[in-house]
């Protein structure tokens, strides 16, 4: 095979891994009922006039299933702690000590669950049209490597080769949602 071709698969092969993660770590901010730290990635704080990832800030953990404790590394943060949480809109409502920050996961009902199902199937799909946009670039780079070459039969090789990653990475994303969907109507 062509190195030049051997390159764009390479190259193919780690945006489709990256996708992948991405898809993995969106799907672990939809809660499933378990409390985990996760939950809180995307909250960000103002600690002294920037926005800063509320991990940087504080310790989080989860003490039982149901629980996740925020314990911040200066007690001034837990006001303007309480109201990120508040204002991301995750369904938590925080409970301050003065101490730290305790946020309840309650369990989920019926109807939550079908909607957390709903999101997680969309931030798959999501992840599904991100590896068939990387097919479509890697497809269009293979095709430009006529000009500097490549013969028809490799450019046809390398194109089976980017729909031969295509259909790994996209049925990766398919088994991710599906764990996450019987994560999330596991009561």
């Amino acid at each position: 095979m062509n190195e030049l071709i051997s390159i764009e698969l390479d190259d193919c092969k780690e945006k489709m891994t990256k996708a992948v993660a991405h898809t993995e770590s969106e799907l672990t901010k939809i809660r499933a009922g378990k409390a985990s730290p996760g939950m809180l990635d995307g909250i960000h704080v103002d600690y002294y006039g920037s926005s800063t990832p509320l991990s940087q800030v504080a310790n989080v953990n989860t003490t039982d299933a149901r629980t996740i404790v925020i314990q911040p590394w200066e007690k001034s943060m837990l006001g303007t702690i309480e109201k990120a949480i508040i204002d991301s809109n995750i369904g938590l409502n925080p409970q301050n000590d003065g101490v730290v920050i305790r946020l309840v996961v309650p369990p989920l009902t019926e109807e939550r669950r079908r909607d957390l199902v709903k999101k997680a199937k969309e931030e798959a799909e999501k992840g599904r049209v991100a590896v068939r946009n990387i097919r479509k670039d890697a497809n269009e780079s293979i095709k430009k490597l006529k000009n500097d070459g490549a013969s028809e039969d490799e450019i046809k090789v390398g194109e089976a080769e980017v729909q031969k990653l295509t259909d790994t990475y996209i049925a990766k994303v398919d088994t991710l949602a599906e764990l996450k969907e019987k994560d999330i109507m596991t009561v």
